[in-house]
């Protein structure tokens, strides 16, 4: 019985390191450079996904997943891939954080953390329309979120691309969100639209904090329709959200120094 024991835990300790090295399997697909560090695109379901590596990945393989604009103001990524982040974008644009993206975006979730390691938790990246997505699928899977930064983000499609409200909004856009939520008219939609302001309850049960930033003077995704309502109903909620607004600015992203940006996604992925 002994034997047997012992030849069991020996087998243990030469195939557990298989096992982990399972676990955390390299990136492949197409190689290429992003501001110094090593980018790699392939796919998941026919659906083009990124990463972008660190040099030397953080405890725990803390990383960055935008729903929308990759690319755009980087500066906070490459500070981030700096401190260890892996930096994530998944493509599946036109879908407005419609049940659809929501489901893609859980098998995403699946494969980086299970088959690449990546840490259980997400620091969430939604620039305007990447709102929706983030929020959409946050409050689904509240417990796989770190945090959320919102930049000038839309929280309700009412808003953008609506256009109820006082922002300018698009009908090419509204035919479009009809289209990814398979229905014709306005009044199919808002029986199964998903909407950020309206699902927050599961975020702040969960305690998952917020940042976001925006101009007083967007007319494109308007900060008192978007931001402000989910500032207030998450306070209302216990919810913890930072705002660092922006007079007299449009909407246009990211801060001139992106320390604060940094510092509160580095905060809670800790």
């Amino acid at each position: 019985m002994r034997t047997s024991l012992f030849v069991f835990s020996a087998l243990l300790c030469v195939f557990q390191p298989s096992f982990r090295l399972a676990a955390e399997e390299p990136f492949a697909g197409k190689q290429s450079d992003w501001n110094g560090y090593v980018r790699y695109d392939f796919e998941i379901s026919s659906r083009p996904v990124l990463v972008v590596v660190p040099k030397e990945a953080a405890k725990g393989k803390p990383w960055v997943w935008h729903g929308e604009f990759f690319g755009h103001k980087p500066a906070p990524d490459i500070a981030l891939l700096g401190k260890g982040f892996h930096i994530v974008y998944t493509q599946i644009s036109n879908q407005f954080g419609s049940p659809t993206a929501v489901a893609h975006w859980n098998e995403v979730y699946d494969v980086l953390t299970k088959k690449h390691g990546l840490g259980p938790k997400a620091a969430l990246v939604g620039v305007s329309r990447g709102g929706l997505y983030c929020y959409n699928w946050a409050s689904q899977n509240p417990d796989k979120v770190a945090c959320i930064y919102g930049d000038a983000p839309v929280c309700d499609a009412k808003s953008w691309p609506m256009g109820k409200g006082h922002g300018i909004g698009s009908t090419v856009e509204v035919d479009r969100l009809l289209a990814a939520y398979n229905v014709k008219t306005e009044d199919e939609l808002f029986k199964v639209l998903l909407n950020p302001i309206d699902s927050l309850k599961p975020l702040a049960a969960a305690k998952v904090p917020l940042l976001h930033v925006y101009g007083d003077a967007d007319e494109v995704v308007p900060w008192d329709e978007n931001t402000k309502v989910i500032a207030d109903r998450y306070k209302e909620l216990g919810g913890e959200i930072i705002l660092i607004g922006k007079p007299g600015i449009g909407h246009v992203h990211g801060l001139d120094d992106s320390t604060p940006i940094i510092e509160f996604i580095q905060k809670h992925c800790r």
